[in-house]
């Protein structure tokens, strides 16, 4: 991976505009940067915005090493996908019963 500074986001937005976008992370209203995660023939790019430290473009060796930033950055920016899917009714019914939550329960 080879990363480089960019002060302008005018420099990024250049870029981005003649890149395929793959996806992007994180927004201004919730954070301080913003990745693109894009392509440009057979590069593999990650643009940061970002409003607080430097703005940077980092340039993956492959595919495998771009997907695997893909994802790292999908958890810090707490958009990652759960493995697991919840049962509710499995995951609780254990837990509490139905007089747990009756109108005679001192508990509420």
């Amino acid at each position: 991976m080879e990363e480089i500074e960019i002060t302008s986001w005018l420099t990024l937005d250049a870029i981005k505009n003649e890149a395929t976008i793959i996806e992007i992370l994180g927004d201004f209203q919730t954070g301080h940067c913003t990745s693109v995660f894009c392509s440009i023939e057979d590069d593999f790019l990650e643009l940061c915005y970002s409003d607080s430290i430097s703005n940077f473009l980092r340039r993956f060796e492959d595919r495998e090493e771009f997907e695997l930033a893909l994802e790292k950055r999908k958890e810090e920016f707490g958009e990652a996908e759960f493995e697991d899917e919840m049962d509710i009714d499995e995951d609780f019914d254990d837990d509490y019963s139905e007089e747990d939550f009756s109108e005679d329960s001192d508990s509420f």
